[in-house]
């Protein structure tokens, strides 16, 4: 089955297509759940036997076999951040029973064009982040004597942690490969000014216009036309000056009065980026003002150690970004206070704080922490990267879950969490938000952004409200219970894609959870006891502690694995979860 957007070059489906019925995978290996034609090229989710997620990339056109392996070869000889890595090249042969196709990693997300076509125009900050590590990609291209030919908001993917990626590879081999006839599809490729003569012609400096068009489109919410190109601050009056000169000479119509090189072009944006000189001539909003201070003084701090990539997020305390470790060459997120709140003692103790208890969680259901830092008055600590986002990005993203797939999550989470209570601390902020997905999508704990020692502070109003606990709300004491209604509150959730008490204010909610008015009829009924369990207003009702509460939804589990029952779990599933049962 496919489903289509006009809007989007993508077209996503979820049965496999004709082309790839026949083929049979080695031992172990599963079809993931879903797909995506794109680009003449269809790309399948695949399950390897270590349950990682893989991307197959084929041809759906048989005639075509000659340029997917150019493609492959193409991309298994590049080795940068933004390109995803190609593991095999399936030839086709009538033995293998499977190809031609190739594998790469899969990639999470959306285009920075679909993104756009979702959220509306984006601030310059995140415009300038796309437009380091999408024209880094490039400049390595560009240097090995390659152009891409596709550059385009719908050629770079954007994982929910903020990743750039460059895909569009079919387009970014030697032009006789292509077939005949074939050229990127004009509705989503930005054309340079200098095809409307010759054709589709790829060279660095049409990549060079494309990726500027791109950076435009992200400002202002579509490409530019080849022609009687708009200055950028007629569609963008809020951009620093020096930025809109940058990208209106990058659209050039005469490419000789563009940048050298992309690389050149990315040294002017380091030059104006690392001074107060960014924000000459612009009037814009304070909030663009502050994230552009916060990442000048975090580049200015972590400049020896780090390279800041991309902003991830950002909270009351503190923001958070993707950063490359330059040491050990790996990325990862690093959480700083706001200046605003560092020039407190006391805040920045309690940051302190939080590392300290968040890097003593030495488990896989947990985030670890690897490093305090301070320089300046900016102050930091590094911790895991999990490039799949939170399970409240996922939900919106893609919908509910199903019971199958947060039953062995769920008793991983209430792993973790009998581990960190063992360790007297309890986290106090669960919420979909604060549960990453690793990689291999698994659920893990993050942000014990107000976690206290038992016995320390333990009283005070804290959490989210929508999956606090009443006592949290209430401001009385809070134990380990607090957390095991949090976990209740995250499963209804992620399975019905709402919070389990309605109430668009504090009042509310709780007068809900007091009432125990909470709707249980999109739950399976093998799992109501243990939701009002969990749910329960009076935490002495609730769970005695996390093993019990992980014990109980995993006999409910079973229960449900029967394959007469109405929601039976598949093998995969069932097998991932005996592990966790044991």
């Amino acid at each position: 089955m496919a489903t289509s957007d006009q809007r989007d070059p993508a077209t996503r489906t979820t049965e496999l297509p004709e082309h790839l019925v026949s083929w049979q995978l080695p031992p172990g290996w599963q079809w993931g759940a879903g797909g995506l034609f794109v680009d003449h090229r269809h790309v399948q989710e695949l399950r390897d036997s270590l349950d990682r997620s893989l991307a197959l990339v084929t041809a759906p056109d048989p005639a075509h076999e000659r340029w997917l392996f150019a493609e492959a070869k193409h991309l298994a000889q590049r080795s940068h951040p933004a390109m995803p890595t190609t593991y095999h090249y399936w030839s086709g042969k009538a033995a293998n029973q499977r190809g031609p196709g190739y594998l790469r990693r899969w990639i999470t997300g959306e285009t920075v064009g679909a993104r756009t076509r979702r959220l509306g125009t984006e601030t310059v900050p995140y415009m300038l982040s796309v437009l380091r590590t999408a024209g880094s990609a490039l400049a390595y291209m560009h240097d090995s004597g390659q152009a891409h030919g596709a550059v385009s908001p719908d050629a770079f993917y954007v994982t929910p942690t903020g990743r750039i990626w460059l895909l569009g590879w079919a387009w970014a081999v030697p032009r006789e490969v292509v077939p005949e006839g074939i050229v990127p599809d004009p509705r989503w490729t930005p054309a340079p000014p200098e095809w409307s003569v010759g054709g589709w012609a790829p060279t660095p400096l049409s990549d060079q216009w494309q990726l500027a068009a791109t950076c435009f489109a992200i400002l202002s919410g579509e490409a530019p036309p080849s022609t009687e190109i708009p200055p950028v601050r007629w569609a963008r009056p809020d951009c620093p000056a020096n930025v809109a000169d940058l990208l209106d000479r990058a659209l050039s119509v005469n490419p000789g009065d563009r940048f050298h090189s992309v690389g050149s072009l990315l040294r002017v944006v380091d030059k104006i980026s690392s001074g107060s000189s960014l924000l000459a001539g612009t009037e814009t909003s304070s909030g663009v003002f502050q994230s552009m201070d916060e990442e000048h003084r975090l580049r200015w701090a972590t400049g020896d150690d780090y390279e800041v990539l991309s902003a991830l997020g950002s909270g009351t305390f503190g923001s958070v970004w993707r950063v490359r470790d330059l040491s050990l060459q790996r990325e990862v997120a690093l959480k700083m206070l706001h200046p605003a709140v560092a020039r407190s003692e006391d805040a920045v103790e309690r940051f302190r704080r939080e590392a300290q208890l968040a890097a003593r969680l030495q488990h896989p259901a947990i985030v670890p922490i690897y490093s305090w830092e301070q320089k300046g008055g900016v102050h930091w600590y590094v911790m895991e990267l999990e490039d799949e986002g939170s399970l409240g990005d996922l939900v919106r993203r893609q919908g509910v879950r199903t019971v199958a797939e947060i039953g062995p999550q769920v008793a991983f989470i209430l792993d973790g969490l009998a581990a960190a209570h063992q360790h007297g601390i309890i986290h106090r902020d669960l919420k979909p938000e604060n549960i990453l997905l690793s990689r291999y999508r698994h659920w893990r704990i993050a942000d014990f952004g107000i976690a206290h020692a038992l016995g320390e502070g333990a009283a005070g109003a804290s959490g989210t409200p929508a999956f606090a606990a009443p006592e949290q709300l209430l401001g009385e004491p809070q134990g380990g219970a607090a957390d095991l209604f949090a976990v209740a509150a995250i499963a209804y959730y992620a399975l019905t894609g709402k919070p389990p008490f309605a109430g668009s204010d504090t009042q509310t909610i709780l007068a809900a959870q007091l009432a125990g008015r909470v709707d249980l009829d999109p739950i399976p009924g093998e799992l109501h006891d243990w939701f009002r369990r969990g749910l329960a207003a009076d935490p002495d009702k609730r769970f005695m502690d996390a093993v019990q509460m992980r014990n109980v939804w995993n006999r409910a589990m079973r229960e449900l694995a029967r394959p007469s029952g109405e929601y039976a779990i598949t093998d995969r599933i069932r097998r991932a979860a005996g592990e966790l049962f044991r």
